[in-house]
Parts: structure tokens; sequence; C-alpha cells
């Protein structure tokens, strides 16, 4: 299977090496030059600087043969970019694009974008699923704007990694919400051994300046993303 990936942020990285892992045929686009390098010398010709959003640069990346594209920027609107050309333009049969605000994804979804993933969308399904009301007083604050939403992914330097959830000390209002490995959402119980690899879903109070992780301080220590 060949499948182009467009986003070399965390998620993008942790994608690639899944993909590669596995043997498929992967080509990441990432448009920040500096970034591609690191990547490229990580990865080899899995990896191309360019602005994935440019017709030129999906012709070079061989889209037209690819059997799906996954569009994981933080930016929806480029994300919708990619997979609508994709569709349009190369035929590609099946488009993934990451949601950042999961009001956009009924949108993603009726202009033909086959697969829609909202880290949001994520939480609020496991709390409902998962937790009850009383656990969790914060959540409805979070309607109103008052707690943010961040990911990290976890490096094999993460202090975290070999750790219990239930061992880590975060701010007061702070907590992991949910762990997804291999793909599987689950939700972040205290005896969940976290790995290198994991996606950690955490929820906080919003903060005017810098983003949540950044006020968690070091229980992750990772390269982080919103």
């Amino acid at each position: 299977m060949y499948v182009v990936l467009v986003g070399g942020g965390a998620v993008g990285e942790q994608v690639l090496r899944k993909l590669l892992h596995e043997g498929h045929e992967v080509l990441l686009i990432e448009k920040k030059r500096e970034r591609a390098q690191r990547l490229a010398d990580r990865y080899g010709k899995g990896v191309m600087a360019g602005d994935g959003c440019e017709m030129r640069v999906m012709a070079e990346a061989g889209v037209n043969r690819a059997d799906v594209v996954a569009a994981i920027t933080g930016d929806d609107e480029d994300n919708l970019v990619v997979c609508q050309m994709a569709k349009r333009r190369f035929n590609v049969k099946r488009t993934i694009a990451r949601v950042s605000d999961p009001r956009h994804e009924k949108l993603f979804k009726s202009l033909g974008v086959d697969g829609t993933i909202s880290s949001t969308s994520i939480i609020f399904n496991l709390i409902e699923q998962e937790i009850e009301t009383g656990e969790v007083l914060p959540i409805g604050a979070m309607q109103q704007g008052n707690l943010e939403v961040a990911e990290a992914v976890l490096t094999a330097r993460s202090p975290a990694c070999g750790k219990a959830v239930g061992e880590l000390e975060f701010p007061d209002g702070t907590i992991i919400v949910a762990v997804v490995r291999n793909s599987q959402h689950m939700v972040a119980t205290p005896d969940i051994m976290l790995q290198s690899g994991d996606i950690v879903v955490v929820l906080g109070p919003s903060f005017t300046s810098g983003n949540l992780l950044s006020h968690v301080g070091d229980p992750l220590g990772v390269a982080h993303h919103s």
C-alpha cells in the first residue's frame, strides 16, 4: 500500500514510523524545510520538503498512485484542501483528515473526505462512554471555552515512559483523559503504563498565553502539539 502523509509534526512522524515498520510504502510531505530535513535524516527517502496544498508538490509525490492520502497538519483548512485535491485531481480512493475543530467534521464529510480524526470528539466520546458525570466536574466549563484539550506524543526520552498514569503529578485541574496506542483509544485509568509512541490527551484550564502543555511542566517531557 502506498500512503502519502501531509504534515510532519509529532503525529505525522509517529504515523510515518508505524507505517514504515509495517512495511508500507510511505511518503511524508512537510512544508517547513528544516523539519523536513531532520525527518529525512531519520527516515531517508520517505520524506520530502514542500507544500502539500500545491498541485506540483502532490504530482511530484506521486499522489496519483496513492492508496491513501492523510492530511494531518494542525490547520483544518490546509487539510481540507489536500483531501479535495487528492480526490478531485488525482482520484485517490481514500482520504483522511485531522480536524482540530470538531465543528468542521460534518463539512469535511459532506465535501467527500472519507475519514476525519478529531481528538476533541474522541475525548467527549470516551467521557460519555466510560466516565460517570460526577467524576469530572470541569466538563461543563469545557463547553464554555474555559478548558483546553491538548495532545502529546511520548518519545523514548519522555520521563513519563514506563510510568503509570496515576504516578504522574499535574497542576490542579489538569488530567490525562485518554491514551491512544496503536490506533486504539483508552480511557486514562491510573494503572495504564505509558509507552513510547503513545498519544496522551490532556484536559486542563485554558491559558491566555502559551498552550496547556507548556504550563503542565515536565511530567510528560515531550515535543507537543495542541
